[in-house]
């Protein structure tokens, strides 16, 4: 298992390239795992588990 990579969401959608809304729905749908909010009160994402899980690779 890997270690996370605490990310908001604003980040993560920079990252991967996927919409910011489109991660926080699947966030507030229970598609992806909720991990606390940062300083400013914006949730914290993992970025593996949203390009494993939104992203996935061919097998």
């Amino acid at each position: 298992m890997t270690t996370p990579v605490l990310v908001d969401i604003y980040a993560a959608a920079v990252a991967t390239g996927i919409k910011p809304g489109t991660i926080r729905v699947r966030l507030h749908r229970g598609k992806l795992t909720h991990h606390g909010h940062d300083k400013a009160g914006r949730d914290l994402v993992d970025l593996n588990e949203v390009q494993a899980r939104l992203h996935p690779q061919p097998a």
